[in-house]
């Protein structure tokens, strides 16, 4: 997305995140500022799997959404063996996930496949909401039809609508991004920071009514259904510019969600469960940053802030640098957990040209450099959810004994094997 509305300052130190650290909001629309071109056919990535289609399967509601059977191409979770190292995770994960004029959502379809990699896409509701409807959405502590990332137009939100269903039977995991994108740094200060839990109830709610009922909302006739059902496909999300988080918990365990994206700023270290454990918080991730002294938070936005100052058209002189600091920066977020611990290790991403979108350029290069490694699996969270969960918790415990970049003393067989 080529605009920043909003964007937040994170409190950092150089064991946690990025000095300075920002985390971008999901500009909405394309690179350009013309979303909708980003149909992503014949892309490669989102070809449905042999012998299903989108437009198969048991309608749901309204017909926005269809029941057509397990979610394709996903890999069963094995418990360690004694002894066993355990994979190193890695997600890619995308903000706003909304079509781009210039082709970055099936870009990164294609590019997963190639590689047989998952990633997860968290939508913006109002993606699927066409501009002539925004006053359908009622943001909390907002006034009706408001929202600090654009609408988009009938034509991008079919290509939204066409792209997430191939991402889905693709195997890639649908979360969400909320709405409106309300960040604490807006002139009025009224962000999502603010929000309660009912607050948090009521735009989750906003956000599945636009993914289940879009051919309602927008009068559409000819796209075809969403080839899964919403409502339970969704089990995590990311809040805008990592803000709201403690407020947004109470209500994402009630609503029965397995994990939290929002965290703004954690360690390499195995991830753990949050609200009285029922909710696994996978924090972007404090990696280092060469050619500095302190480490910067593993997200497109937060590596350019340090870059060009929070410029997203800085110098052109300097973008191949910039570009190269960037990929060898996840590169090395990524060596270090694979030689060490083996922590998972989450990347943030937007749809985005920014700085000549260098950034987009160190993603994909830093995905076919850590592709095929051996016990690399690149993964959804929901993925990675389903291993976690049916590890044995003493294992678990064990692994987060481990701090960032600690080796098992003795290597794997000796600290996973049997006591």
């Amino acid at each position: 997305m080529s605009t920043i509305s909003r964007r937040t300052v994170l409190s950092a130190t150089a064991a946690t995140a990025a000095l300075g650290a920002v985390a971008a909001c999901s500009g909405g629309g394309g690179a350009s500022g013309r979303p909708g071109q980003d149909a992503g056919t014949g892309s490669g990535g989102g070809k449905p799997a042999p012998g299903q289609s989108p437009s198969k399967g048991t309608p749901l509601g309204d017909g926005s959404n269809a029941d057509t059977g397990p979610q394709p191409n996903q890999p069963k979770p094995e418990k360690l063996k004694p002894g066993e190292a355990p994979p190193q995770f890695v997600v890619f994960s995308w903000d706003g996930a909304g079509a781009t004029d210039d082709g970055q959502f099936s870009r990164f379809l294609k590019l997963a496949a190639e590689h047989k990699a998952a990633m997860t896409f968290f939508l913006s509701g109002i993606y699927t909401l066409p501009k002539e409807k925004a006053s359908l959405y009622h943001p909390p502590k907002h006034s009706q039809g408001a929202s600090d990332i654009p609408f988009l137009s009938e034509g991008a939100v079919r290509n939204t609508l066409k792209l997430i269903s191939q991402a889905w039977l693709a195997g890639h995991e649908i979360g969400t991004h909320f709405n409106g994108h309300f960040c604490s740094t807006r002139s009025d200060g009224n962000g999502v920071n603010k929000w309660t839990p009912e607050d948090w109830e009521s735009e989750i709610e906003q956000a599945v009514s636009f993914v289940t009922q879009w051919k309602t909302h927008t009068g559409i006739t000819d796209v075809d259904p969403l080839p899964f059902d919403y409502k339970k496909e969704l089990i995590g999300g990311r809040t805008p510019c990592l803000e709201g988080q403690k407020a947004l918990l109470p209500t994402a365990a009630k609503l029965g969600w397995k994990y939290d994206a929002s965290s703004p700023g954690g360690q390499q270290i195995w991830p753990q469960k949050v609200q009285d454990g029922k909710i696994w918080d996978f924090p972007l991730q404090g990696i280092p940053f060469p050619g500095h002294n302190f480490q910067v938070l593993s997200m497109d936005y937060n590596i350019l802030a340090n870059q060009s100052a929070g410029s997203t058209k800085g110098d052109p002189a300097k973008y191949g640098q910039w570009r190269d600091q960037a990929r060898d920066s996840y590169l090395a977020g990524f060596n270090r957990a694979y030689t060490t611990n083996r922590a998972p290790f989450f990347v943030g991403n937007h749809f985005e040209q920014w700085n000549g979108g260098i950034y987009m350029d160190a993603v994909e290069e830093t995905l076919k450099q850590i592709a095929g490694k051996p016990d690399v699996r690149l993964v959804s969270f929901k993925q990675l959810v389903e291993w976690l969960e049916v590890q044995d918790q003493s294992t678990l415990r064990k692994l987060r004994t481990l701090n960032v970049g600690q080796a098992p003393a003795g290597g794997w067989q000796t600290f996973l094997g049997t006591p």
